[in-house]
């Protein structure tokens, strides 16, 4: 069976010239209580008919320019104030990012602005200052922080930025999030994308998985340099000419072959063979993403680099740029979104560890909203709203009687024109879709004020109710029937392909067979994936 949880053999390391932080708890801790294992977040024992070692307190170690968390299972180095991932030690393999990267290109928060007219400028998020938010045998939780004054104009975006890690006591993996803040006396900026980046080790990790049908062994970077392959239209396009695994000679690598819409976009990564680990990054939650569920976003691709996009404009530009204006206050937490490791023994299947890793999604995404991090600015489920209803169609050139929406896809998002969801992307939207009824509930809907919008596959248009929804903590709000009317002139009279946002039943033929990615040959989703307009 596979390891979900694999503590390390022997001593912890010795970390020379740190301090150890645990509260005065002593090494080999028990579960308190017998204490709430069976939640998303903690890593499920595995037993083997023995008995079952109780998990490790989770320590602390501070050092002059790092910091360490570990719990047994998962040690996790960060450095100090900066708070870039430096280092990943997981069953027995000493570091699972590229060791021969510098370490402020491991595991980071980035973003891309600029000021309002200006050019464009990259930044890896480097905090400041650093501090310990919670420390005890269940959790450490640490913040790295960086603030912004007058005196930072034009180099740093106007933005206090936290950056938050979080390790628990059984958890086969960790945390992060962040808050984005902006005063209302500080200029204006634009941010084109911001995420987190984390790349692994080129030795190890040479398998990605993104669905259950689109998952490969992967292109090594050393393919994309020249001599080994042909640089096509754009940079991130390349024919492989010369690659170090021969039966990929003559395919296309390129990284946007590998996006994924919103909705689908919940766990991917990648798998080393020996020994069979797996690196995951799980997303449990749409609700801090932009443009909606059906805006597509980079997953992972050749480095091997995985992503947690949280904002960005590729395939749309301009109209899905974040801008914020000078006298516009704005605060915004991205995440927390989950690094999940997992592994096998040697002879297992390591492709199980893909159907461990969907199973550990489905446990944090019914764990929503998390009970743990600490700040105040992430609210808890008592602190959420709930909504239900269900939704109607009235069209009288197919039925007298009002039609189910079945299958619709009904979503709180701040309130705007009909359709201005597809480029919010300053606050939060929360979707769902309803059932073969129309009926549709949502839940843990953060407080504040939205509007209700709706498509229903099958029927043209974007539907809005009119009212302002109020979410205060709480509420669970009954909306009762509501009743979509599509734009309509007369009766059809023909149509091409079926007004579901989806090209799957229309023909274009397959690309050319000197540009190709078999990862898409025949593949039945092929038309979205390749990144065809929906």
């Amino acid at each position: 069976m596979w390891k979900r949880l694999h503590s390390f053999a022997g001593s912890l390391r010795d970390f020379g010239g740190c301090t150890r932080h645990n509260n005065g708890a002593s090494s080999s801790c028990q579960n308190p209580g017998g204490g709430d294992l069976d939640r998303g977040q903690r890593a499920s024992r595995v037993n083997k008919g023995g008995p079952t070692m109780p998990f490790q307190a989770v320590r602390l170690y501070i050092q002059d320019h790092h910091v360490v968390m570990d719990n047994g299972i998962v040690q996790v180095t960060l450095s100090k104030p900066a708070g870039i991932v430096t280092g990943i030690r997981y069953d027995g393999i000493d570091n699972l990012l590229e060791v021969l990267n510098r370490e402020t290109n491991r595991g980071y928060w980035d973003l891309h602005w600029n000021p309002p007219g200006g050019n464009g400028i990259f930044d890896v998020i480097s905090g400041t200052s650093f501090r310990v938010v919670v420390e005890n045998d269940e959790q450490v939780e640490l913040s790295f922080t960086r603030m912004w004054d007058s005196s930072l104009e034009g180099k740093y975006i106007p933005l206090n930025i936290d950056k938050r890690f979080i390790l628990l006591r059984g958890s086969s993996g960790f945390y992060s999030y962040a808050i984005y803040e902006h005063l209302q006396e500080w200029p204006g900026f634009d941010i084109g994308e911001t995420r987190i980046t984390f790349k692994l080790r080129k030795d190890k990790f040479q398998y990605m998985a993104i669905a259950d049908n689109r998952q490969r062994l992967m292109p090594l970077p050393d393919d994309r340099l020249p001599g080994r392959c042909q640089a096509l239209a754009y940079p991130e396009a390349v024919i492989l000419v010369n690659p170090k695994l021969p039966e990929l000679t003559g395919e296309v690598d390129d990284k946007y072959q590998y996006s994924c819409e919103n909705k689908d976009n919940q766990v991917h990564g990648w798998i080393c063979f020996k020994p069979p680990v797996g690196f995951w990054q799980i997303t449990p939650s749409d609700e801090f993403r932009t443009a909606g569920p059906l805006k597509q976003n980079l997953t992972s691709h050749v480095g091997p680099t995985t992503l947690a996009m949280f904002h960005s404009s590729h395939y749309a530009g301009k109209d899905l740029v974040l801008s914020i204006s000078p006298g516009e206050p704005w605060k915004k937490v991205f995440g927390p979104v989950f690094i999940y490791l997992n592994s096998a023994s040697n002879g297992e299947d390591p492709l199980f560890l893909w159907e461990d890793a969907k199973m550990q999604m489905m446990a944090e995404v019914q764990s929503w909203p998390y009970s743990f991090p600490a700040s105040e600015d992430f609210q808890k489920s008592e602190q959420r709203g709930n909504v239900c209803g269900r939704l109607l169609v009235k069209d009288r050139n197919i039925s007298d009687d009002y039609i189910l929406a079945s299958g619709a896809y009904v979503g709180l998002a701040p309130p705007g024109d009909v359709g201005s969801w597809q480029t919010e992307c300053k606050d939060y939207q929360f979707w769902t879709r309803a059932d073969e009824n129309g009926y549709f509930s949502i839940k843990n809907i953060r407080t504040g004020d939205y509007n209700l919008y709706a498509w229903v596959p099958g029927f043209l248009g974007d539907y809005r109710w009119d009212a302002i929804v109020n979410i205060i903590s709480g509420c669970d709000m009954d909306m009762g029937d509501l009743v979509y009317e599509p734009p309509r002139d007369g009766p059809t009279l023909w149509e091409i392909g079926i007004p579901d946002r989806s090209a799957a039943e229309f023909y274009i033929p397959g690309p050319d067979p000197k540009f190709m990615n078999n990862l898409y040959a025949n593949h039945p989703d092929r038309l979205a994936l390749l990144g065809f307009p929906i």
